[in-house]
């Protein structure tokens, strides 16, 4: 669902993420000072191995929600629903992802997906994924960092 937002002093967060190698597919890590960020975080991972987000612009905002029967399922089903905004009308690329509803209790999300469709020729073509998987899935909280990281492989 397309949402209205405001562009001014419009901030965007700073890159905590990586790509691991994997056997035929790529593992997306992600960290945060919440598992809130680290989920965040992990989306941006996503959007950022299909296309490079400098290419990226933020001209409409889109909100989805997810929900799970556990932590891991949350993740699958946040990332699926992100994956499915890329992959159908409007192909929405995001630049920037906010969770506004962040509900453990109820394993429940609602994020907000900044960005703008994607478009051959703006946007250079990076690596197509094709499903989210629970393959080595993880989500750790390290308690001594305050630090929370998720690892999740994606289908290339």
């Amino acid at each position: 669902m397309e949402v209205e937002f405001s562009k001014e002093n419009f901030l965007l967060p700073e890159i905590k993420y990586e790509y691991l190698d994997h056997t035929a597919d790529v593992q997306l890590h992600a960290w945060g000072s919440t598992l809130q960020e680290a989920f965040e975080q992990c989306g941006m991972a996503m959007f950022g191995y299909m296309t490079e987000l400098d290419y990226v612009t933020v001209e409409t905002c889109y909100e989805i929600e997810a929900k799970g029967d556990d932590i891991k399922g949350l993740l699958f089903h946040f990332l699926d629903e992100l994956l499915f905004l890329f992959s159908a009308e409007p192909y929405l690329v995001g630049k920037k992802l906010e969770i506004t509803k962040f509900d453990m209790d109820n394993l429940e999300i609602v994020c907000r997906c900044y960005g703008e469709p994607f478009e051959l020729g703006k946007h250079p073509q990076g690596t197509e994924v094709k499903a989210i998987t629970y393959s080595a899935m993880e989500v750790v909280q390290d308690v001594e960092r305050s630090n929370f990281e998720v690892f999740v492989i994606i289908d290339i």
